[in-house]
């Protein structure tokens, strides 16, 4: 067993505060966790995760320090839109490993989902993904983007790209 704690405040707490300090009213950790839960909770959008947070306060009071309340839904889109991405999902993957218990038979599937209407450089183009899901934990462990529709993950580089640390 692992001595290590799980906690999204433990993982996510390395992550550099980007903003100006005298513009900061609520705390990065506060903003990620609220939206980790959020997310985790079905919400889908930064509105949807602001309402979350009214309405979890008191839940989530008990373990942010949340000096200035919930932030707005602009807050959220504000930070999440400069925040390093890289360093973001590092510190996810740290958390999600870290609460992963290693089992000898985990069962991990493979899936492909076509994202339809997806733009790049402004010419639609649909984006094929694949992903490892583990069964156990109900999660998605990874995904890589595909160059094409196939049932196959075409080369080794697909199945190192997907990152599953379980």
């Amino acid at each position: 067993m692992k001595s290590k704690t799980n906690t999204i405040i433990d993982y996510f707490s390395k992550m550099e505060d980007f903003r100006i300090n005298r513009k900061k009213r609520h705390l990065l950790i506060d903003i990620i966790t609220i939206t980790i839960a959020g997310t985790l909770c079905g919400c889908q959008g930064f509105d949807e995760i602001e309402d979350f947070g009214h309405h979890r306060a008191a839940w989530l009071g008990t373990f942010l320090e949340l000096p200035n309340g919930i932030p707005s839904h602009d807050t959220f889109n504000r930070v999440f839109s400069k925040m390093n991405p890289v360093k973001f999902e590092q510190c996810f993957r740290n958390w999600v490993n870290a609460i992963i218990e290693s089992k000898k038979e985990q069962l991990i599937s493979i899936d492909g989902k076509t994202i339809r209407g997806a733009k790049s450089n402004g010419v639609k183009s649909p984006i094929h993904m694949v992903s490892a899901w583990a069964t156990d934990y109900n999660m998605v462990l990874g995904q890589v983007k595909v160059n094409e529709k196939s049932n196959e993950l075409r080369s080794n580089h697909d199945i190192r790209n997907l990152n599953i640390n379980a």
